[in-house]
């Protein structure tokens, strides 16, 4: 075979070149936004083209101070919304960024590392054990090599690989193109290498050939990029929403700037007053809040190990009723740990804390002399994690051994040998050890039928527990044997029966209290695997999933019609031997039957499963950069109790929305009816533009800062799945708002009476009424916080971020009441203080007794949904 040293490779400036003219050898991703993207988007928000409005009027009137004023609010709210969209802008672009692997190739005659993102065309790509093939190519060179293509094929067994060595270039050339274009990536005894998959044994030397988008999995996540996705429901319903609303309070507005300039002959300043009231209206609040959230909550599911790639199913999660999971790597570890050995009747299990008796040493020793010494096979690595556990003192470890032969695995024998020498001048001998199927090696050891099949039932035995079996067989033969005189094929050993040794998928950690949690909240958990029933059965009784209605495999499953799938996926939560593409028939399936339906996968053929499932979630580790293309969720260690985290975050951010709806009509109602009603009863205009502003800049942090930090409710994890049909906008959560707003605005309309009947001047009781809005608004917060209306609660839970915003919003009012010029600028007088102390109790109060009487409904109505 020709090594290394028989390619030169590209030179450096060769590579530099096409790496220019093809790109980075990596997929398509969504384009980030740019500047004049982002600077479009904050402009065109309504509130900010009506304050531009309000200022453009106040400029026509010559009126420079409050043009300034306003125009110098719309510049810090500009740059703080712009500022905002290009962080979250960064963040997301991070959460795309995902690490680039490296890649050994030949340049300039050298082997050299570099990022798997710069392989370009031309580049000899150096291919060993537990390599990930970075693009696709052509084997100009291998030795035993074979490679697990699963994740683009979704054949579960590794394919050797053959040598192009010495065929036709040209040829080559097209039957790679051929190959590609007829979608038949992969194979057994090809000499084609694809992006994505695996080395699993040997050694190679391909010539890349296509990179990128152009790759076999490339074409595919090019086609998947080309999907329109659909804005979420809370999403619709939320543009739907502020359109309704903007075109009611535009209209209005229009009508009152109309009554306004026709009652009082003062036509500009009608406008005015129109704008003022559109302002007060319009709930601009809804999409920024719907944006905060989901942004931040994105950030809190990162906390939890979990990467966001779809903003917009964060808020799907908290109505998932179903999870479809993978078992290996998501349930379990996905690494091999050794379980059991026996030898005869003699049975030793590695979970009790006993020594390994003397007896099944030389089993393990021979288990551990028939693997590779640092491989990448699981199983070879738990058996040398074992040697060093159990024989680490004894005379059974040979790290000083020669390695004179070796025999791979292959279609007609199932099991691998490998041929040892030992270096003792004292006692040199030479001991063949193999390992492999139970069967291959009883047919390598020509054991009869009654031996075989007692065998077979020990392995049978040990699968149902959900064992992984091989069996080992140990030969002995004269050292003085040259070795080039060894037998061409295992079958000329002498071969003796060792033992077994079983291997075991750990569960993770807290998989069972996970899933535990699940089945209070309502969420139906279905293990979806490529692994046999007994195994299957098994880790799901070790993690709780319900196998009492036994379990579905793939091809019981290809002979069912639609129809028939539907009712087995109603009650079985178990299905193995399923193959990738049969997911996706699932998914589809559970969608049909009204599910809310997450998806884990990890393989390019999982892809469409994922794109079709209402969240689809991607193995980080072990995921191909398609499924996370194709995913809304990554989850960077695999781990099940991620997605449950992730599913408690979901219902924690639905949740605060709806205290966020309610907070946000509440503190609406006061400031629309009092930008309404003076004008309509002709009463001294009361509220500003300016007034309007800086309660906007009281109710949007609230909004946005003060509810998103809130914890879950207590019972966010024992209550049932929201329908897919339910809306953050239900009557019961506006029905809550609207009567806190009329309530705390009946309250103020009293005092500006008061201020009315007792001669007080306008800006005087201006700033009077002013004081109690403001303090009615941060009522509401409190009012809101909890689902139950428990004031002396909301008190107490802890939200660092609300005293923040109380203790700001309190002495800015102080301050504006304060400083004269800042009682100028908003059309303030000087009250007297006990009048400003009266407001504010007022307010105080009627929060308070709002809250008595939410306390007591939410009382009467549990005691009703009791009786």
């Amino acid at each position: 075979m020709p090594t290394s040293k028989n390619f030169r490779g590209l030179s450096e400036q060769e590579a530099h070149t096409r790496l220019l003219a093809d790109g980075l050898n990596e997929l398509p991703s969504a384009q980030p936004q740019n500047l004049w993207q982002i600077a479009w988007h904050v402009l065109s928000e309504p509130m900010i083209l009506l304050l531009l409005g309000c200022a453009t009027i106040y400029l026509s009137l010559g009126d420079w101070h409050d043009a300034v004023v306003l125009s110098g609010f719309v510049m810090g709210m500009v740059l703080i919304s712009f500022y905002q969209e290009h962080k979250t802008e960064r963040a997301l672009e991070a959460l795309r960024d995902l690490s680039h692997p490296h890649a050994e190739v030949i340049r300039d005659g050298s082997r050299i590392s570099i990022p798997s993102n710069q392989v370009v065309t031309g580049d000899y790509l150096v291919l060993t054990e537990g390599d990930r093939v970075a693009a696709d190519g052509i084997l100009v060179s291998c030795l035993n090599l074979t490679v697990d293509e699963s994740l683009l094929t979704g054949e579960s067994l590794a394919v050797n690989k053959s040598s192009a060595f010495n065929s036709d270039a040209q040829l080559m050339e097209e039957k790679f193109v051929d190959n590609i274009s007829m979608g038949a990536a992969g194979g057994d005894d090809t000499v084609f290498v694809f992006s994505g998959s695996l080395v699993v044994q040997g050694q190679g030397i391909a010539i890349i050939k296509r990179t990128g988008a152009h790759t076999a999995i490339g074409k595919i996540g090019s086609a998947l990029a080309e999907i329109q996705e659909e804005p979420t429901r809370v999403q619709k319903e939320t543009k739907r929403v502020v359109k309704y609303v903007a075109s009611a309070s535009l209209g209005l507005a229009i009508l009152l700037a109309i009554w306004y300039g026709w009652s009082r002959d003062d036509w500009t300043r009608g406008i005015l007053v129109g704008l003022t009231f559109a302002m007060a209206m319009i709930p601009e609040e809804l999409p920024v809040v719907l944006t905060i959230f989901l942004g931040i909550g994105a950030w809190r599911i990162g906390q939890k190990r979990v990467l966001t790639r779809r903003i917009p199913a964060i808020e799907t999660l908290g109505s998932a009723n179903v999870l479809c999971v993978d078992k290996t790597g998501t349930l379990t570890q996905n690494k091999m740990a050794l379980a059991q050995i026996v030898s005869g009747s003699l049975n030793f299990s590695a979970a009790s804390d006993a020594c390994l008796p003397d007896e099944l040493h030389e089993v393990l020793e021979i288990a551990i002399l028939a693997s590779q010494r640092q491989g990448s096979e699981p199983m070879d690595q738990a058996l040398q994690a074992a040697g060093q556990t159990w024989l680490i003192d004894t005379e059974h470890l040979h790290q000083d051994w020669q390695l004179v032969e070796e025999y791979p695995l292959s279609k007609q024998l199932l099991a691998v040998s490998r041929v040892w020498q030992s270096k003792d001048p004292q006692q040199p001998h030479t001991v063949v050890a193999s390992k492999g199927a139970p069967e291959a090696i009883a047919d390598l050891c020509h054991l009869d039928s009654a031996k075989t099949a007692t065998l077979m039932a020990q392995v049978n035995a040990m699968a149902e527990q959900g064992l992984r079996v091989l069996a080992v067989a140990k030969a002995k033969f004269d050292h003085q044997l040259a070795v080039e005189n060894l037998p061409k094929q295992q079958h000329d050993f002498n071969f003796q029966l060792a033992g077994l040794v079983a291997f075991a998928d750990p569960i993770r950690d807290g998989v069972p209290e996970a899933i535990q949690e699940c089945r209070s909240a309502g969420i139906r958990v279905m293990m979806i695997t490529g692994d046999y029933p007994a195994t299957a059965l098994n880790i799901a009784n070790q993690c709780g999933i319900d196998s009492s209605a036994g379990t579905l495999s793939g091809s019981a499953m290809q002979a069912l019609s639609d129809e028939q799938l539907q009712e087995q996926l109603e009650h079985i939560h178990i299905y193995c031997r399923v193959m990738p593409e049969q997911k996706l028939r699932i998914v589809k399936l559970l969608k049909k039957n009204g599910a809310i339906v997450g998806m884990t996968g990890d393989g390019v053929n999982d892809a469409p499963a994922l794109k079709a499932a209402h969240i689809g979630i991607a193995m980080g580790k072990r995921g191909t950069e398609v499924a996370r293309e194709s995913a809304d969720l990554v989850l960077l260690d695999d781990a099940f109790s991620a997605i449950v985290a992730a599913v408690r975050l979901g219902r924690r951010i639905f949740d605060n929305l709806r205290k966020t709806l309610s907070f946000i009509i509440a503190a609406h109602v006061p400031i629309v009816a009092l930008s309404f009603l003076p004008v309509m009863f002709g009463w001294p205009v009361l509220l500003m533009p300016v007034h309007i502003l800086i309660l906007e800049l009281i109710i949007d942090p609230s909004c946005s800062l003060v509810f998103e930090a809130e914890e879950e409710e207590e019972n966010i994890m024992q209550r049932a799945p929201r329908s897919v049909q339910s809306s953050i906008f239900q009557a019961e959560v506006m029905w809550r708002g609207f009567w806190q707003g009329s309530s705390v605005f009946l309250m103020i309309l009293a005092i500006y009476w008061f201020t009315i009947q007792h001669g007080i001047a306008t800006d005087e009781a201006r700033a009077i009424t002013f004081t109690a809005i403001v303090i009615g608004n941060l009522g509401f917060i409190f009012l809101n916080r909890s689902m139950s209306g428990n004031l002396q609660h909301a008190i107490r839970s802890p939200n660092p971020i609300l005293w923040w915003v109380c203790a700001a919003t309190g002495f800015t009012l102080l301050l504006i009441l304060s400083v004269p010029k800042l009682r100028h600028l908003f059309y303030f007088g000087n009250p007297e203080p006990a009048h400003l102390l009266y407001s504010a109790a007022s307010a105080a109060i009627a929060v308070c007794i709002i809250a008595v009487i939410q306390g007591l409904l939410l009382k009467d109505k549990i005691l009703s949904s009791q009786g």
